[in-house]
């Protein structure tokens, strides 16, 4: 398959596909909301002749392209379309319409490209097996793929492997990154609750001074990742908000602080939840005190497989050439519920540049926007994976082996 006819093709419909992601953004939706975002996908994929199912998840979509080539295997593509709850501050003409909703992760464009990739596949099923779009709802905390997944996702729509990509500000247009193994971190959150008897501050002997205790455990738990995790692996603990006091003259009966957990690696993120229910313990044993810890898990470490990043890698090369990928990129502290399409069938998450200059904010700002000269390259990578897992590129693999 030749990727510059590929691309020339998407650039030729680069002003309807612009419209339409424009479109998106303007109407934003938050998790399991995506009503307006859902029909808008279906009406395209029905005006494209597209089969197409709703129902998964409440606002979840999946188009079926079969290929007129002889095949058996089948492959998942991931869009997630959900918006954040929070306000836009950009000025332009497409800014969000719906107060305290804003596309401010680029799901707008993520939907877009899939779609646009659908449509193209859709004309040219030059691929042997099937090919499912799969447009989810409720990424950003909702757990949208997971979902998906527990209400029959790969019962009724069975892949091989499954594929997800996702814009990157910082990097330029036209480049992609990934990695093997854990590429996206878990995303759990904490809260420990001190309590003690409380009192007059200028009589501290005469009540648990909880201040204290939270003094020690927020320098305790610094001391979990420099010295109790492997300095080659990634972690991260992070105090969000801490709730104390009603007065300068009380020592409160009751602190609360909450904060998130990150890592890649399943035995560490086992050893921050036991370290920081011990340091808590500790801390406030110190003060005579009470620590009472919640901790609950989020999404998954977005662990990628080897032979499915080994595609992807090949998939974007064949677009922007092997100079503009990176296939040994960092970890990075996000998370996304692609993890659990990844722990349920063999995958890879890419990362495209969404541009690397001042105006390209970073994403969950107010003032991100997703840029539209990545929709053509987005577009292609998703038709190339196809042609590395069912065209011609998994011919040329197999001949290989």
């Amino acid at each position: 398959m030749q990727m510059d006819k590929v691309l020339a093709a998407f650039e030729a419909r680069q002003a309807e596909m612009v419209a339409l992601r424009r479109d998106i953004h303007m109407h934003p939706e938050t998790s399991y909301e995506e009503v307006r975002t859902s029909a808008l996908v279906r009406q395209k994929l029905d005006e494209w002749g597209i089969e197409n199912h709703a129902g998964l998840a409440g606002t979840g979509v999946v188009a079926v392209i079969r290929g007129r080539l002889p095949g058996n295997r089948a492959v998942g593509l991931r869009a997630d379309m959900d918006a954040l709850n929070m306000d836009e501050t950009n000025t332009f003409g497409h800014r969000s319409t719906i107060p305290g909703k804003f596309h401010g992760c680029g799901h707008d464009g993520h939907t877009t490209m899939l779609l646009n990739a659908a449509r193209y596949l859709s004309e040219n099923p030059d691929f042997g097996g099937t090919v499912h779009c799969i447009f989810q709802p409720a990424e950003e905390g909702g757990a949208g793929g997971l979902r998906m997944i527990e209400e029959g996702l790969f019962e009724q729509f069975p892949c091989d492997a499954v594929y997800s990509l996702h814009n990157k500000p910082g990097v330029p247009v036209g480049k992609f990154i990934t990695r093997v193994g854990g590429q996206l971190a878990c995303a759990d959150q904490w809260e420990v609750t001190f309590h003690g008897t409380g009192g007059h501050a200028g009589a501290p002997e005469k009540s648990v001074d909880l201040m204290t205790a939270l003094a020690h455990f927020i320098l305790g738990i610094q001391g979990i990742v420099a010295r109790n995790v492997v300095a080659q692996e990634s972690a991260v603990l992070t105090i969000g908000m801490i709730e104390a006091g009603t007065s300068h003259n009380v020592m409160p009966t009751k602190i609360v602080v909450t904060g998130t957990a990150r890592c890649h690696n399943p035995e560490v993120r086992d050893l921050l939840e036991k370290r920081l229910s011990e340091v808590a313990a500790s801390s406030a044993a110190m003060c005579l005190a009470r620590a009472e810890v919640v901790y609950e898990r989020g999404y998954p470490p977005l662990v990628n497989a080897q032979a499915e990043t080994d595609k992807a890698v090949a998939a974007a090369a064949a677009v922007s050439g092997m100079e503009n990928v990176d296939p040994n990129s960092p970890p990075i502290n996000a998370a996304d519920d692609f993890a659990y399409m990844a722990i349920a069938r063999p995958g890879c998450n890419v990362m495209m540049g969404n541009g690397d200059g001042p105006e390209w904010k970073n994403n969950h700002r107010p003032d991100y926007d997703f840029n539209d000269a990545a929709i053509p390259y987005g577009s292609a990578y998703w038709v190339s994976v196809v042609n590395q897992e069912l065209g011609q590129g998994a011919d040329a693999q197999q001949s290989a082996a």
